[in-house]
């Protein structure tokens, strides 16, 4: 029998004995979609985005039923109603979610987009190139308001993506609906006459479980969620191509800094107030190729990133990509190796970008020229970064996918320094998959580096040498090529999976638009972990895990050598407790530490709308490496965050990371970063928030209130400043350092 047939027979005679389930107690059997088919057709009439499901659009839709509970519960009848109907015109795909349920315990904020994954939310997870390499993930509350992200094979989630559609959700007597129209032009899908999609709809609903409804079935002993999805046909006639995309901006600014940092009494040094003007613009043709430039781009972020213990760390911290330029097609520049790490490309001029998909290839391409190119020198027990100035970047990206989820690509980068000085970088990439549980990753890359003859650029590091002395750390002009590989072998399954994977970076590698903090070593490592559920009881799941590692440089040196147990349980009430023991032996400046233990809990519980709070804490052995002479000291992390909601448009965020270090009963360091985050939502698209931190570890603090107003993601107005403050010495005390005020206006136009 058809499963979709199976499946609505089901559904019919469950419907029909509903009425007489007072007089007989016996339900049908529950069996969910099996990557069911969803005939659409063109809607009828007009559909307007507003609640009323009674537009004569959607007397013909297509309905989505039977949804399945996935977790915490698996694969078994939700205890709640979810209908999705489908339909589509010429311009838009057409979605109306149907989410049954008491309404007094739904979770609906009123917030800014891509903040409501702690509520109630529906959406579809939609894969329209149907090979299982990424997917569209469009979400809104029942108030409406949006949240997208972008899933990549391999990769998880994407939270930084962002797509224009429009969404308006309301409650009901018997739960809560949404509409959703999501134009043609905002999607990326194959040039042909009738097109066939793969999909799934989601619904989360948090209550004293974070239950996950899904459309179709998903087995957890299947790790390829997107093999598992259903398919949508029927939709013909339509193109993706042809949109043609303008973002032009204006910014303006007023900055003051201190006259003389060494001397606050002397008061500040006040900026004039100047101006910018940028552009953006992207084009995507009906081939499949997408094309976006931008000249003169503001890339400065609203919100600052939040603080980072550092310091007992040798190597350079990474940071996320939050700017909108670098987000399509950022799947394809995601390497285990990163060979890309795009904000190397610090404050660009010009930029553009090139995306071709074809069938079940990609190619990317993107060119840059910077005028503030950071430099981050890879070594065997640190990193050091510099500025180099002025740059042009180009970057060439091939991925091809086979099977339900198996790859091979190849990348090329290449960085031009003006002032002289290159990095090139080649290589080759991909993942093998073997049956339903088993993948094998590997990905080999060579670099060509020639550095700048400038020795001032690195004068911090003074005459120190690498690669057994053959070169010195100082640019002087030397020229040599490196290599790094991985290769990994991983079972992904319902209860036992294991990871067994191998790195190798030569003492001569280096990525210049990637972000690689450490070289001359090889790695190799191992984890296995068992996973454990029920349906019913206290405990939802326990997962329990073994990490075993060893690493040596490239004159075969024991660098380092540890294991690490874990065991986490899931509770009901959206409760989770984790521990961690941990041991391992390292070799640093030729000092060898041995029988370094460590252990760790964390506790994290969202059991209710208006709180939710996690604490994680680690004591023990460590070493400590910005001293004169490194020794084993006692050392104790602490991190704690929580969100509180005391009505629905108002956010506040709490967080505080302690770290300290003693060694032989004397502190080598203590502090603590502090940060709290309030946003105060006005109405879907106005809100003001304000950001306060305080770096216990430099006595600076920092203070950034914002408003904003976002019609969509990309026609927005800011109004904002920061306010730096730091504590020196003597009878200064607290002084300001540093203030900005700026304004940015941008909007889209799309034809």
């Amino acid at each position: 029998m058809n499963p979709l047939l199976g499946s609505s027979l089901l559904v019919a005679a469950s419907l029909l004995v509903r009425p007489a389930r007072a007089q007989s107690p016996v339900e049908a059997p529950f069996v969910p979609n099996v990557r069911p088919t969803l005939e659409v057709r063109r809607a009828p009439g007009p559909i307007s985005i507003d609640g009323d499901l009674a537009d004569a659009g959607w007397v013909r839709a297509a309905r989505a039923e039977n949804f399945t509970e996935t977790d915490p519960r698996d694969n078994v009848r939700p205890s709640v109603e979810s209908v999705v109907w489908v339909t589509y015109d010429a311009s838009n795909l057409y979605l109306a979610f149907i989410a049954k349920d008491d309404p007094t315990s739904v979770r609906s904020s009123l917030t800014d987009r891509d903040q409501i994954f702690q509520d109630d939310f529906f959406g579809i997870v939609l894969d329209t190139f149907g090979d299982g390499s990424w997917a569209y993930e469009l979400f809104a509350n029942p108030r409406g308001i949006q949240g997208d992200l972008r899933m990549a094979a391999n990769q998880g989630e994407d939270e930084r993506f962002d797509l224009i559609y429009r969404s308006f959700g309301k409650m009901t007597a018997d739960g809560w609906v949404v509409e959703m129209a999501i134009p043609f032009a905002s999607l990326r899908f194959p040039d042909r006459d009738r097109q066939t999609w793969r999909a799934t709809f989601i619904r989360k609903r948090p209550r004293t479980n974070r239950e996950n409804h899904s459309w179709t079935q998903i087995s957890r002993d299947n790790p390829c969620f997107m093999c598992q999805f259903g398919t949508i046909t029927g939709i013909e006639g339509v193109r993706a191509g042809g949109a043609l995309e303008l973002i032009p901006s204006a910014i303006a600014g007023q900055s003051s800094a201190l006259r003389d940092e060494s001397a606050p009494a002397l008061g500040m040094r006040n900026g004039k107030v100047d101006g910018d003007l940028s552009l953006t613009a992207k084009y995507s043709f009906k081939s499949g190729l997408t094309a976006e430039g931008t000249l003169n781009p503001d890339f400065s972020q609203v919100e600052s990133d939040a603080g980072q213990v550092n310091v007992n760390n040798t190597f350079a911290l990474s940071f996320p990509e939050r700017r909108p330029f670098f987000q399509e097609g950022g799947e394809l520049f995601s390497t285990n190796i990163s060979a890309v790490y795009t904000r190397n490309i610090n404050d660009p001029l010009a930029a553009i970008k090139l995306i071709q998909r074809q069938g079940r290839t990609a190619l990317a391409y993107l060119g840059a020229r910077d005028d503030h190119s950071p430099l981050l020198l890879p070594f065997e027990e640190r990193s050091f970064s510099a500025s180099g100035g002025k740059s042009v970047s180009n970057i060439l990206r091939l991925r091809r996918s086979f099977g339900q989820r198996s790859n091979v690509g190849a990348i090329l980068t290449d960085r031009r320094l003006d002032e002289g000085g290159s990095g090139t970088l080649a290589g080759v990439d991909g993942l093998i998959a073997f049956g339903q549980n088993h993948q094998l990753e590997f990905q080999l890359v060579g670099s060509r580096t020639r550095e700048p003859n400038d020795p001032s650029l690195t004068a911090p590091l003074g005459t120190a040498t690498f690669a057994r002395g053959k070169h010195t750390a100082a640019f002087d002009g030397e020229s040599f090529t490196g290599y790094a590989q991985y290769t990994s072998f991983e079972r992904n399954a319902r209860t036992w999976n294991f990871d067994f994977d191998y790195y190798a970076y030569s003492p001569t590698f280096r990525a210049d638009n990637g972000f690689v903090t450490r070289n001359d070593q090889r790695r190799t490592s191992m984890w296995q972990g068992l996973n454990f559920y029920s349906d019913e009881g206290f405990f939802q799941r326990i997962d329990t895990g073994l990490y075993l590692f060893r690493n040596w440089d490239f004159n075969e040196r024991r660098k380092a050598q540890g294991a690490e147990l874990s065991v986490g349980f899931e509770f009901k009430g959206q409760t989770e407790v984790e521990f961690e023991f941990t041991t391992d032996d390292e070799l640093f400046r030729n000092v060898h530490f041995e029988g370094m233990d460590r252990m760790a809990a964390s506790f994290e519980t969202a059991f209710s709308k208006v709180f939710r709070f996690g604490v994680g804490a680690e004591y023990g052995e460590r070493i400590a490496r910005n001293i004169a002479t490194p020794a084993i000291g006692k050392a104790l992390d602490v991190e704690a965050w929580a969100v509180l909601r005391p009505a629905s448009w108002v956010t506040i965020e709490p967080s505080i990371e302690h770290s300290d270090l003693n060694v032989n009963g004397v502190e080598a360091f203590s502090g603590a970063i502090l940060r709290t985050r309030a946003q105060v939502q006005f109405n879907r698209q106005l809100f003001l928030r304000l950001i306060v931190e305080h770096d216990g570890f430099g006595d600076e603090l920092s203070v950034e209130p914002l408003l904003t107003y976002r019609a969509n993601p990309f026609t927005m107005v800011y109004l904002g400043s920061t306010r730096g403050y730091r504590k020196f010495d003597g009878p200064t005390g607290w002084a300001r350092t540093d203030t900005q005020y700026f304004a940015k206006v941008q909007y889209l136009i799309r034809r």
